[in-house]
């Protein structure tokens, strides 16, 4: 049963700019999500809105131009949805914990034109934000958290587990700049494991911040 809001209800409004707005008064997270399932799926539209307005939060779904957007207050994050099944998932993760709901989410960016540059360049542009080390352990925490696994000899962090190298480009560049940048020891991915897994030496710093992401 999903955690109810407290206080609640909470109120969204659920907008495609057509001036056909949706109010809805919710109890809980999944209630919000099946209201917004429906509104989504009963409309065709290049950008869905739900904005928490009491809050100064909300959540912009562009499935025309790939794109997802977080918004508190001034501040605005763009992330590039790679993946169709990105978009309700995303609403279910604002719905249950608003704007930071999205920090794991991927890659975000304050300015949208550089969600255009290469995978490879939004990885460097990603890892160029990250200017401490507990930043930077945290950012490589999340990625491990979202297809990582322990080697099963506990010597090795294996990071995008069983993907190949056409996959989640843009994450593999940010890892790769982010290890450098902390000085983890990256090693030989074995002969039998898929040519876009990153295998990294055991690190009790590593460790710590993938205990938090667990």
């Amino acid at each position: 049963m999903a955690r109810a809001y407290e206080p609640g209800p909470k109120h969204f409004v659920f907008a495609v700019g057509d001036g056909n707005d949706e109010k809805v008064s919710v109890g809980d997270p999944q209630e919000a999500y099946v209201a917004f399932s429906a509104f989504f799926k009963d409309r065709k539209s290049g950008t869905y809105t739900i904005s928490d307005e009491p809050a100064g939060q909300s959540l912009m779904l562009m499935p025309d131009r790939g794109v997802i957007a977080r918004v508190k207050g001034t501040e605005t994050e763009y992330l590039r949805a790679d993946r169709p099944n990105r978009y309700l998932p995303a609403a279910m993760l604002f719905f249950e914990n608003g704007y930071n709901g999205l920090n794991h989410y991927g890659q975000w960016f304050s300015a949208l034109a550089d969600l255009d540059a290469t995978p490879e360049t939004r990885g460097a542009l990603r890892a160029a934000t990250f200017t401490t080390e507990a930043a930077a352990f945290e950012e490589v925490a999340r990625i491990w958290a979202d297809s990582g696994i322990v080697d099963p000899s506990d010597q090795y962090y294996v990071f995008f587990d069983s993907h190949k190298t056409d996959e989640a480009r843009a994450e593999r560049a940010e890892l790769l700049t982010l290890i450098a940048f902390l000085g983890l020891e990256r090693v030989d991915t074995p002969a039998d494991a898929a040519d876009g897994e990153v295998w990294v030496r055991a690190d009790a710093r590593l460790a710590d911040a993938c205990a938090r992401w667990s």
